[in-house]
């Protein structure tokens, strides 16, 4: 069982694990990084994921520089059942800007979107139980991890006010929509990939890819490293992330990451540090004895204890 543990823990700060359901002991975050995990965070289980982050933007060719800060603020609930989730997510930047004859500020939300998630896939249902006799055994190479979990996501961004920071013809309403895999290789590497179509009602729809590989180091540390690619008439870039988080508790996670993109039209440098914190007070975990399991006479229990049974002894069963 200390495979399993350590799984859930490594897995826990980047991207969410699972072994049997969506909700696990530790929290599962989507940050630091922008990629979105195919897991979601349990039925009835509130999720916040917020961050601050100072941005230098330079523009070789039009001869501006803009250097300000914004904010990310990002809800996640678990609803009707253990795979699915709303989410909510919203950026908002502040920045000072300056040109040849402009001096100026900035302000507005970068992204303001609504949607939900389903998982349609889940390969971790029915893993192998791990060998107790055998190291061997259990770190074998294993072809199953190359099947990954799969889910889908459709949102809709909101365009609020006179924005600065989106093309001037952008819609008050678009749609988004994402096909999101996740591997997990052994029980310290996950790797997550998003495949997105953004604001494709628009006059500029873009075509966008996230790629995050987190690895656990410790029971509280993981760090991260993550390309993102994007491509539209009206921008295109490419940018990498890195980064680590610390489990602060069960419930509580800090992170802390940089962001570089290749071009000079503009160069983009970020700084980003943040929290995420779940609220699970709600969550009602149902648990069921594994089939075919035998108890032999040492683990009968009295009849006080008989509602208790050992995380050895159960399997997560799906919250009704």
């Amino acid at each position: 069982m200390m495979n399993i543990k350590t799984f859930l823990v490594t897995g826990f700060l980047i991207i969410s694990t699972s072994q049997y359901a969506q909700y696990t002991d530790i929290i599962n975050s989507n940050r630091p990084g922008k990629s979105m995990s195919a897991f979601s965070v349990g039925k009835t289980v509130i999720q916040a994921e917020v961050g601050l982050y100072g941005i230098r933007e330079d523009h070789d060719l039009l001869r501006y520089e803009a250097n300000g800060f914004g904010t990310e603020f990002d809800v996640r609930y678990g609803a009707f059942f253990d795979q699915f989730e709303f989410t909510l997510n919203t950026q908002y930047q502040y920045d000072w800007y300056q040109a040849p004859l402009i001096n100026d500020t900035r302000g507005g939300f970068k992204q303001v979107t609504v949607g939900a998630k389903y998982l349609v896939y889940d390969p971790f249902i029915k893993q192998d139980k791990p060998n107790i006799y055998s190291w061997k055994a259990n770190h074998k190479f294993n072809l199953k991890q190359f099947i990954p979990a799969v889910a889908v996501y459709a949102g809709l961004n909101f365009n609020l006010g006179d924005n600065p920071f989106t093309f001037p013809t952008d819609r008050t309403i678009s749609p988004k929509v994402m096909v999101i895999t996740q591997h997990h290789f052994g029980s310290k590497w996950v790797w997550v990939n998003n495949i997105i179509a953004d604001k494709y009602m628009t006059d500029y729809p873009t075509l966008g890819i996230v790629s995050t590989m987190t690895r656990g180091f410790n029971m509280r540390w993981s760090g991260f490293l993550e390309f993102q690619g994007y491509k539209s008439d009206w921008y295109a870039d490419t940018v990498f992330r890195l980064g680590a988080a610390y489990l602060v508790r069960e419930n509580i996670q800090l992170d802390a990451s940089f962001t570089k993109n290749v071009k000079d039209t503009p160069s983009l440098l970020l700084a980003n540090v943040g929290m995420a914190w779940r609220f699970d007070s709600n969550y009602e975990t149902n648990y069921k004895r594994v089939k075919g399991e035998k108890k032999s006479k040492k683990d009968k229990k009295s009849k006080a204890e008989k509602g208790k049974k050992r995380k050895d002894e159960v399997e997560l069963e799906k919250t009704k």
